[in-house]
């Protein structure tokens, strides 16, 4: 079968290899989509500590199955359309115990430890299965909207952790494929007063808007953003800022310009060799900021944004803007790092 294969850094090759088995304790599906994201690029060209082999990448996956092994846990049925969770927790741990599974000291993922999606086929292990990582797909929902459902499940879980209130006055950093779901899901389920999308590339920047409407965009490259934000908000600055880019300065920013009692998301990792950002501490001490990471998601989380897709609540499809052949899967890591679409889903 055709896959997507890691090498090295900068050494990502479409290959043949020979189609997985399913071992008694797994479930084999027939990839129908795997969509890309920006950690994907970020694998291409510098790998992950994680990634320690060969292996084949994709991790947000959606297919139909076509062997269940007759050891495998959870009630699935060759035919079943099924969403697989990218990140995998122990369920063991301290951290999973206390329903911390998003942060799961043993998480292994796919597309790292396991193969993943970016190939014809894919083995789902026991590993996933043992914590219920396996999702049906609701008959009303494509596999392209349920390959969103992973990237979708860490919004839910950044959202969850700063608690957006109704009538909330809300800034998202970037205008890719997160930031447009943040923006949803702000207005969707949590009913945010205002939302405010920033994003330094202005084409980008109009792609976004079009599609998601936020109530104001911003072009960090020509305003100061800090200012813009402050005078939208008569001087009070941003109830809830999430900064959905590997940016250190954005970071920077939304301390600067959150309200008192503001929350803050960093929901983008900063580069491992320059992490460290300036930090006005008064700023935190007098305004009462809170500061919240926000580290992937848990298994309930896929569940949620399946939900939501299903019912409307949080709108996926339009979103999902290339759809591209496994054949022409390494284009799709140029598109997303030049940030020509939302979302770009690979079809094998």
């Amino acid at each position: 079968m055709k896959a997507i294969r890691f090498f090295a850094p900068e050494d990502v090759r479409l290959v043949d290899i020979p189609e997985p088995i399913c071992g008694p304790e797994e479930i084999k599906i027939k990839v129908k989509n795997c969509s890309t994201c920006g950690t994907d690029v970020k694998i291409l060209h510098n790998g992950h500590v994680n990634i320690t082999r060969v292996t084949t990448m994709g991790h947000e996956v959606a297919g139909e199955v076509v062997e269940v092994g007759p050891q495998a846990l959870g009630d699935f049925q060759i035919g079943d359309r099924v969403q697989c969770i990218a990140a995998v927790p122990c369920g063991e741990c301290h951290e999973c115990r206390k329903g911390w599974m998003e942060v799961c000291q043993n998480q292994t993922s796919v597309g790292y430890q396991y193969d993943g999606g970016f190939a014809e086929y894919m083995i789902v292990p026991k590993q996933v299965l043992k914590v219920d990582g396996l999702n049906k797909i609701p008959d009303n929902v494509g596999y392209d909207e349920a390959s969103a459902a992973e990237p979708f499940a860490c919004a839910i879980n950044a959202q969850e952790q700063v608690g957006i209130e109704e009538g909330d006055f809300v800034v998202v950093f970037g205008a890719g494929p997160i930031g447009c779901m943040h923006t949803r899901i702000a207005r969707g389920v949590h009913k945010a007063g205002t939302i405010a999308l920033v994003d330094i590339n202005a084409e980008r920047l109009a792609m976004s808007v079009d599609a998601v409407h936020p109530d104001h965009a911003i072009d960090a490259s020509s305003v100061d953003v800090v200012e813009e934000v402050m005078r939208l908000t008569d001087g009070r600055g941003a109830d809830v800022v999430i900064t959905a880019t590997p940016a250190k300065i954005t970071q920077e920013q939304a301390i600067a310009m959150a309200a008192r009692n503001g929350r803050i998301s960093f929901f983008g990792g900063l580069p491992k060799n320059d992490p460290v950002i300036a930090c006005d501490s008064n700023l935190v001490h007098y305004r009462q900021l809170h500061i919240h990471g926000a580290n992937g998601s848990s298994p309930t989380h896929n569940k949620r944004a399946l939900e939501y897709i299903s019912t409307g609540q949080v709108p996926v499809k339009d979103l999902i803007t290339r759809h591209i052949p496994l054949e022409q899967a390494l284009d799709a890591f140029g598109i997303v790092q030049r940030g020509e679409a939302i979302k770009v889903t690979v079809e094998p």
